[in-house]
């Protein structure tokens, strides 16, 4: 618990950025549970922008958290989703569960139930489900990066260990999880070399906690939490950015991330930050803007070829 405790307070230390703005929002409903059930980590907000459209694109944020958080969601949405308000999309920010509240995949499956939701309501919100894209930070990265590179995929199997990554969570399993673009803040991405790319972990990490388990001694369930594993040249396109400087993600997760996005033709631009740590300097204008001008051209691209 005090890891935990220690965690969270450094994420929470680390990405206090104060950022004032207009008056970028229009309608917003908050707390709407996306599971069915009465569970505070299963809400999510929808922000739409104050901007007269028949319908608004999407974009759904995920805190980082080291997956311990399991209501974060205001925290991602001051992070950067009130940039991309300004911008014009509709922003959903999420809870999911924590690794305390239930072990790997059940953080996946509430992002694509998350994901299902919007897409099951969107007439009901003015969304446009025609383009749904996804960011996140550190852990967020991770589970949006995932979301992306898992598109369409329900069961997956290495070796002798299964998971189902698309669950059944929620009213809304007929509809899509699938999203249009990805955008990775300094997510970890292979938990078997988060030691610099190394080697896992030894000890009490925060992907331990979320197999209940050594790394070491799990590495099939470890691939398995790895976004590369299920990447293919269907998926979407991907902007990765990490800050050189970063102590708690080693930079070269990303490196690896990008090398692998590259390879299928589907990394959009790596953007490596000089002196760039886990959150500061990192995020910075020119970074947002670089999300923001992602986002816009992948959703202007898939107008006409987008999931529904």
């Amino acid at each position: 618990m005090r890891m935990k405790r220690i965690l969270i307070t450094a994420v929470l230390a680390t990405y206090s950025l104060a950022i004032c703005f207009g008056q970028i929002s229009g309608r917003q409903w908050l707390n709407l549970n996306y599971a069915g059930d009465e569970n505070e980590y299963h809400n999510l907000d929808i922000h739409l922008p104050n901007l007269e459209r028949p319908a608004y694109k999407a974009i759904i944020v995920i805190y980082g958290s080291a997956w311990f958080g399991n209501n974060m969601k205001q925290f991602a949405f001051d992070t950067f989703g009130k940039q991309l308000l300004e911008s014009g999309f509709a922003v959903i920010a999420i809870n999911h569960r924590s690794s305390s509240d239930a072990v790997y995949p059940a953080q996946i499956n509430d992002v694509k139930a998350a994901i299902r939701f919007v897409r099951g309501n969107a007439e009901q919100y003015n969304i446009d489900p025609s383009f749904i894209g996804i960011t996140g930070f550190s852990s967020g990265g991770h589970l949006a990066s995932l979301a992306g590179a898992s598109n369409n995929v329900r069961e997956f199997t290495v070796n002798n260990t299964s998971v189902d990554i698309e669950g059944d969570v929620g009213n809304y399993t007929s509809y899509s999880s699938a999203v249009n673009a990805v955008v990775d803040w300094f997510g970890p991405i292979d938990m078997a070399l988060m030691d610099n790319c190394k080697g896992p972990k030894q000890g009490n990490s925060p992907e331990a906690a979320l197999i209940r388990g050594n790394p070491a001694d799990n590495l099939d369930l470890i691939a398995l939490l790895n976004p590369i594993t299920f990447l293919d040249k269907t998926d979407p396109h991907f902007l990765v950015i990490h800050g050189e400087a970063d102590n708690v993600v080693p930079h070269c997760q990303s490196e690896l991330f990008a090398k692998a996005l590259d390879e299928r033709e589907l990394l959009t631009e790596f953007i490596s930050v000089p002196g760039g740590q886990h959150g500061p300097v990192t995020f910075n204008e020119d970074t947002f803007q670089k999300m923001i001008d992602f986002f816009l051209k992948e959703a202007n691209k898939n107008n006409d070829s987008a999931v529904q």
